[in-house]
């Protein structure tokens, strides 16, 4: 009989890091008939990450993703790098940490591009690990956008709705903030900004909310200045090139609006007035969603012929390898349900 359960790719990550416990602490809730799992790693690495939380589940090594439902209740994990991490320290950087973090990505999204499995989550990898192995990549984006071959294509935060996180503090709209600038330095953001970034990028946030079957489609577009450069008083970006990608976007039939002052457009937009956030750089949008909604908060990267996911945390040493329930799987939980909602939407 045919399985008709979807193959998600799991990528460990950076296994000094969260990546391989939250993994494994987020397989457990999902019931089996949801997916077919293939964790990208290493095996012994895996096996400590399931001592580590107490699970029983053993672990079959399998040589590609086509094998992760032969194993019967045993996770399969392929391992399509030779960098030799089963052993290595907790919480340290180590440059075999990066490569094997490089190697499973880069597998995994192959194996994707030729339709082996449909989408991909991955655990955070540490960027010093990738420098260390003498990768010139700041991060997942790059190196997905690179192996893909594309030039369009931006990273977003994708906010589920919630009847109230933790603290109870309620939000009920879900919410997308996408980037126009990714992994890059301050000082660098005006010079890369331009108007056809700036529409490519409203452009790629329209296609997600459409795909996700978001009634409406309200993006709301970020200054880069305070007070959205209060008529050219603090900085001319918002008349030179966020204004007139804004129109231009809006020439096209999209139903973009700005530049408004950061500040107070993502109050609004976690209010509900908006459906998607356009942010000029990194943190204008990470701090506002990670305030929020730190571990629900979904990486999807746009612009891709794949699916790819990840939680929005990091590889968090200070609390890796611990145990004790610290390392928090909602992050991981939440990016497989995105990624099977986009699985499914996909048809």
């Amino acid at each position: 009989m045919t399985d008709h359960r979807p193959t998600i790719a799991l990528t460990l990550g950076d296994v000094c890091g969260v990546g391989p416990e939250t993994v494994v602490r987020a397989l457990a809730t999902f019931p089996a008939e949801s997916f077919l799992p293939v964790v990208v790693g290493h095996p012994d690495v895996l096996r400590r990450a399931l001592a580590l939380v107490g699970a029983s589940r053993t672990v079959v090594e399998v040589d590609g993703p086509e094998d992760a439902g032969r194993g019967g209740e045993a996770l399969a994990c392929w391992n399509p790098s030779a960098a030799d991490v089963g052993s290595l320290t907790p919480a340290k950087v180590d440059a075999r940490a990066g490569q094997a973090a490089y190697d499973w990505l880069v597998a995994a999204t192959r194996a994707a591009l030729a339709e082996r499995i449909d989408a991909i989550v991955t655990a955070p990898l540490n960027k010093y690990a990738l420098h260390q192995a003498g990768l010139d990549f700041p991060g997942h984006t790059e190196i997905l956008a690179h192996e893909c071959g594309v030039a369009e294509y931006a990273m977003m935060l994708y906010l589920p709705p919630a009847e109230a996180d933790a603290a109870g503090v309620r939000n009920p709209n879900a919410l997308s903030v996408a980037h126009a600038t990714l992994h890059t330095s301050i000082a660098s953001v005006p010079g890369l900004l331009t108007e056809n970034r700036i529409r490519e990028t409203i452009e790629l946030v329209d296609h997600f909310l459409q795909r996700i079957g978001q009634p409406t489609r309200r993006i709301g577009v970020c200054a880069l200045n305070p007070h959205a450069g209060e008529e050219g008083l603090f900085g001319e970006e918002e008349m030179r090139v966020i204004g007139p990608a804004v129109a231009g976007s809006r020439r096209d039939g999209l139903d973009a609006v700005g530049p408004f002052p950061a500040d107070t457009l993502l109050k609004r937009a976690v209010e509900g007035e908006f459906d998607g956030v356009v942010a000029m750089y990194h943190d204008q949008g990470h701090i506002a969603l990670k305030l929020i909604g730190f571990h629900r908060a979904v990486n999807v990267t746009l612009g891709l012929p794949i699916i790819r996911t990840s939680p929005s945390q990091g590889t968090a040493f200070d609390i890796a390898w611990q145990g004790g329930g610290k390392a928090d799987p909602s992050g991981m939980q939440a990016a497989i349900d995105v990624a099977l909602r986009l699985v499914a939407s996909r048809g």
